[in-house]
């Protein structure tokens, strides 16, 4: 009986072990895979980038390196079990403080990156573009600068470590996406041979007025002019090739008005030979279906905008009125105490 009673106990005792090591066993995976992750050493989050074509083990150690997770050898586990260690994808991560496990290897399985953006405003040329594009500081690598014309002003995804030559060329891509199909909806008798020219007349729409609202009425006048063979005489086509897109910074002179360059559009028929800026989707919109109006002329009306004339009658009256309103301004400038600078050059005399 005794004997009995003592195989009893040694049963119910290996059985009570058992059940506390399959507890203390659950509560431990409990712990590392959905408890709560190791404190961010810096802050209350954690931020880690992952290289492209890392695998499975390299990202567990860099994450456990990091203060991330606690065990690199159980994230490659839990990655495996649940067939993500091949779906695991580049990309800077912000993990947050005490992150589970599971979290962490979520994020990286829905590629759950840190996201950056890139605007291009509409008007930019190429070397601005460039310019913009060569200041990110998450983008690598070099790249030459595309023609003019050919980016489209967007604002662009970025992710920590991508090539600038992925960026532009999903610039370039866009810009004939959206050239194809405002092409392939354009309107009956433009004087436009080409999407190319399209993107030329529409550049120096973008650069004629800085309203969204004038873009159509100013291509509305530059298509009427082009219809009836009268140049087009657009001030922004005259600075392109002395600053191949960059801000003049002052006013046109009268040399570069008269001087002979395939961009001056008060001496040449057409359009110049390349754009003078990347257009945005609106502007080649406006070229490519514009308003029908008998406009031919328009000049700045001292608001921003301009206000517009089908004669040159009234052209004039218009010009008229500009000019008292710049004598006005200049009145008041005049007016104004002035802080002499000595030994300042005299400028060239603007237009």
């Amino acid at each position: 009986m005794i004997r009995r009673s003592n195989l009893l106990v040694s049963i119910l005792s290996g059985a009570a072990t058992i059940f506390v090591g399959l507890v203390l066993a659950s509560v431990a995976v409990w712990f590392f895979y959905w408890g709560p992750g190791p404190k961010a050493p810096h802050g209350t989050e954690t931020v880690v980038v992952m290289r492209d074509g890392a695998g499975v083990s390299e990202i567990a150690a860099k994450l456990e390196r990091e203060g991330v997770i606690r065990s690199a050898d159980l994230f490659k586990a839990a990655a495996q079990i649940t067939k993500a260690d091949r779906r695991l994808k580049a990309g800077e991560y912000v993990f947050p403080s005490r992150a589970p496990l599971t979290e962490v290897l979520r994020m990286m399985r829905d590629g759950e990156v840190r996201r950056w953006f890139l605007t291009v405003p509409e008007g930019r040329s190429v070397a601005q573009a460039m310019d913009l594009l060569n200041a990110s500081p998450v983008l690598v690598g070099t790249v030459e600068a595309p023609a003019e014309g050919s980016l489209l002003p967007e604002t662009y995804e970025l992710t920590r470590g991508e090539s600038r030559a992925a960026v532009l060329k999903r610039m370039q891509v866009a810009r004939d996406v959206a050239l194809a199909e405002l092409w392939a909806k354009r309107q009956a008798g433009l004087p436009l041979k080409s999407p190319e020219e399209a993107v030329i007349l529409a550049s120096i729409v973008e650069k004629e007025t800085g309203l969204a609202s004038e873009r159509p009425k100013v291509a509305a006048v530059f298509v009427n002019r082009l219809n009836k063979g009268m140049r087009l005489e657009s001030d922004p086509t005259l600075i392109y090739p002395v600053t191949k897109g960059r801000p003049l910074g002052r006013g046109i002179r009268l040399s570069e008005k008269e001087r002979d360059t395939p961009y001056n559009t008060y001496l040449i028929a057409g359009l110049p030979p390349t754009p003078i800026t990347n257009p945005g989707r609106d502007a080649l919109a406006a070229v490519l279906n514009p308003p029908k109006t008998q406009d031919l002329f328009f000049v700045a009306d001292g608001t921003g905008g301009h206000v517009f004339a089908a004669s040159y009658d009234q052209h004039l009256k218009n010009v008229a009125q500009w000019r008292r309103i710049e004598a006005d301004r200049a009145k008041a400038a005049a007016a104004k105490p002035q802080t002499a600078v000595a030994g300042a050059p005299a400028a060239d005399k603007p237009l």
